[in-house]
């Protein structure tokens, strides 16, 4: 992105971008020129809040756990730093930092989720080499909130596996307070405390001395999932509140006074501040004052099938890879499992009474995670602007990720071995040898199996070019648009 970025002259985007108050120093010039491709677009709205709060109404629809993160690492981990660096520079700096630790964190955790889910080791860990290259990789370094949501989504989904309802609770409750759509992680216990009880009423079918206990249990299971669901709402409701309280409240002002520059940009711009002499925004009048779905309304025109204009043809083709795989995941589920869809996988199967369930991605385990994912892709497509639905997807779902890794699993040879089913990859000896046909075998090849396809490409399937071109044109593709604020959002 350095490279892009200083090879690249920035377009004149229509984007957020604060003045800067204080004049850098020669350490922040050389950050900006280093770093400075991660700060665009929305990342500008997230450095500006962790370094000035809330200041904007139309700062409210970026959610606070991330910039107060960003903050603490600025103030107290690059503290030594205050006197080479403005606080900005710091700020950018914890972001490329923060971001660096939390996407190896969500491909640890995105492995250990699919080893429980998909029972494959070599599926999970393709899985989770595949997210290394995301096609929504620059919003994972960039100041965004996607890889700390990513983290936070994918461990609290691997704890709910395990049994850990508390801190899966804990850890979906803190992704909510990170991106809104955090809150359809709700729908994971509702299905999990669903299904258990589901389950537990065949198998003691027919029993009437057991009824007693079953409806204990329903009325902990129906009290365990309202405290979840409440823990997973509050950080937004409690933002929300926050909201109203800083621009709807009565008497409320500016705790000190605006920098020129800053009210210039808002008159400039139409960005409204905290309330003055009485007048209040718009929404702090409805009945139930959301400020978040008023922003994503008044300011970027969101709304259902509002974005379906001619003119964003271009944008409905940038997210049309994204759109085509997750439709495909969904149907090749469907298809696989037709009977354990059209029962909500409620329906106690005969594989799971003999302690043997199937493995991959067509294994029942799937059946809550491809909902999820088909959920988001159906609401994005239809309701947001479409461009940003690789990253949505690609941060909020493992579906993306499992169902590529097992359509390159299934399709290619080069990943082929006998008797590997539950391993993380081949054995040297029965890897095939790069950049020899498939039949060839021998040493010194790679245990990445990404690395081997890519050196193998001259002999991998189309399908496999497809996916591999897919994710790593994307990622390229990323760098060199987004850091130069060309339309890559």
């Amino acid at each position: 992105q350095a490279l892009f970025n200083l090879l690249i002259p920035d377009h004149a985007a229509d984007a957020f971008s604060p003045p800067r108050l204080s004049e850098p120093g020669p350490w922040d010039l050389l950050l900006e020129r280093l770093l400075g491709g991660l700060s665009r677009w929305d990342a500008e709205h997230f450095l500006f809040i962790a370094e000035r709060g809330y200041l904007y109404e139309h700062n409210c629809a970026f959610f606070p756990l991330y910039p107060l993160s960003l903050r603490a690492v600025a103030e107290a981990a690059l503290w030594p730093l205050q006197r080479l660096l403005r606080l900005r520079s710091r700020l950018l700096l914890s972001a490329v930092l923060l971001n660096s630790l939390f996407s190896v964190l969500a491909a640890a955790a995105l492995y250990e989720l699919g080893r429980l889910v998909l029972r494959c080791r070599r599926v999970a860990f393709l899985a989770a080499v595949l997210f290394s290259v995301s096609p929504a990789n620059v919003f994972m370094a960039a100041a965004y909130s996607e890889s700390m949501f990513a983290f936070l989504a994918f461990s609290a989904m691997w704890q709910l596996e395990k049994g850990q309802s508390w801190l899966s609770g804990l850890l979906f409750s803190l992704a909510s307070g990170v991106r809104a759509n955090g809150l359809s992680n709700a729908g994971f216990f509702l299905y999990s405390r669903g299904k258990s009880f589901a389950l537990q009423l065949q198998a003691g079918s027919g029993s009437v001395r057991k009824l007693p206990p079953l409806w204990k249990q329903l009325l902990s299971l129906t009290s365990s999932v309202v405290l979840m669901c409440a823990g997973i709402f509050l950080p937004f409701a409690l933002f929300q509140y926050y909201a109203y309280v800083r621009f709807c409240g009565a008497g409320t002002s500016l705790e000190q006074p605006l920098p020129k520059p800053l009210l210039q940009l808002a008159l400039a711009k139409g960005y409204r501040l905290v309330a003055r002499n009485g007048v209040k925004p718009p929404w702090c009048s409805q009945r139930f004052p959301v400020v978040y779905s008023y922003i994503q309304d008044a300011y970027w025109n969101v709304g259902f099938l509002r974005y379906f204009e001619l003119r964003q043809i271009p944008n409905f083709l940038l997210a049309l890879p994204v759109t085509l795989l997750g439709s495909w995941a969904a149907w090749t589920y469907i298809v696989a499992n037709p009977r354990h869809c059209l029962t909500l996988g409620l329906e106690r199967r005969k594989s799971e009474e003999n302690g043997k369930p199937r493995a991959g991605f067509c294994c029942p385990a799937v059946f809550a995670y491809v909902v999820h994912a088909t959920v988001l892709l159906a609401f994005g497509f239809s309701c947001m602007h479409v461009q940003v639905l690789t990253r949505f997807l690609g941060s909020s779902s493992p579906i993306l990720y499992w169902f590529s890794a097992h359509l390159l699993q299934e399709h290619e040879p080069l990943l082929w071995g006998e008797g590997t089913e539950h391993r993380t990859a081949a054995p040297r000896s029965e890897e095939p040898l790069l950049g020899k046909p498939p039949a060839s075998r021998g040493k010194g090849t790679s245990g990445n199996p990404v690395v081997r396809l890519l050196l193998g490409c001259r002999f991998i399937t189309p399908l496999s070019k497809c996916i591999l071109g897919f994710f790593l044109c994307y990622w390229l593709l990323g760098l060199i648009l987004h850091c130069n604020f060309l339309p890559w959002t």
